[in-house]
């Protein structure tokens, strides 16, 4: 099976010794995104609605990259600073995620990147692209 790498510079170069995304198989597996903003590198202002509208135009930035889009995802796994964010970052998402949504783990952790109060990965098929 061959590895792809997708990179976009539509999306926030990665920090660290990684891709944005891979595609194998005819999956398409991402990168956990924070609130970076692709031009700056830097962290966004604002709270955890405001941090989860820019993950998430990160992944789909991503996603678009490597021919494939929200429609196709299958799998998102979305880690909190505090679970007492979920609420916030549920509504955000859900604009995001319409009709069937994907299968999802929400979990808080102790720490994310750069201070962070949300960070998102996901999997999705690829070649699906799908809408905007």
């Amino acid at each position: 099976m061959q590895r792809e790498q997708v990179k976009t510079g539509h999306a926030p170069a990665a920090i660290g010794p990684y891709s944005q995304a891979i595609k194998a198989g005819g999956v398409i597996y991402t990168a956990g995104q924070i609130a970076l903003d692709p031009t700056s590198g830097q962290m966004i202002a604002g709270d955890v609605q405001a941090q989860t509208e820019r993950v998430l135009e990160n992944l789909r930035a991503v996603l678009s990259a490597a021919g494939s889009s929200f429609e196709a995802v299958v799998k998102t796994t979305v880690f909190l600073k505090t679970m007492s964010d979920f609420a916030a970052m549920n509504e955000v998402y859900s604009r995001y995620f319409t009709g069937t949504p994907p299968a999802r783990s929400t979990v808080a952790v102790a720490d994310l990147p750069r201070g962070a109060l949300v960070e998102i990965e996901c999997i999705a098929l690829a070649d699906q692209a799908v809408g905007p």
